[in-house]
């Protein structure tokens, strides 16, 4: 990767993380690109699957839709979850340490571009009982 690659970067030109529920391309981040404020990758869902409730300790974090149709799931401030059907082009915001969580309820896979700040919540990611990584030469188009 030269100097200006890192500017320009994919999903399959990083390593991701694989779930169980889908897998994670940190697309920007302190090590991937030297970002400091904040971290963004895209996340896929295949149908039927989806990530449990969860909550980012001291990070805000937003999720915009760019394919397929889900159900995320955020607590409101005295922890009542409220579920919305969302689509293509809707951004869902996560407040600072909200519980949160977010299901596939579509026939195709979701695409959902993710962005954490400040950055780290992407690191816990990888104490997740279920979490491999998928070195970027493995991957292959999506």
């Amino acid at each position: 990767m030269d100097n200006m690659d890192k500017y320009f970067v994919y999903p399959n030109d990083v390593d991701n993380f694989s779930f169980d529920w889908g897998r994670l391309a940190l697309t920007c981040g302190p090590e991937m690109n030297d970002v400091a404020q904040f971290s963004a990758g895209v996340v896929f869902v295949p149908p039927g699957q989806g990530h449990t409730r969860h909550n980012h300790p001291s990070a805000e974090e937003i999720i915009f839709i760019l394919k397929g149709h889900g159900e995320p799931m955020i607590e409101d401030e005295n922890g009542t979850p409220e579920t919305r059907v969302v689509g293509p082009g809707c951004t869902v915001f996560i407040p600072d340490s909200r519980f949160h969580a977010t299901h596939n309820s579509g026939l195709d896979p979701m695409g959902i571009f993710v962005v954490y700040s400040p950055t780290g919540p992407e690191k816990m990611l990888q104490d997740a009982p279920d979490f491999r990584l998928i070195p970027a030469n493995e991957l292959t188009g999506d």
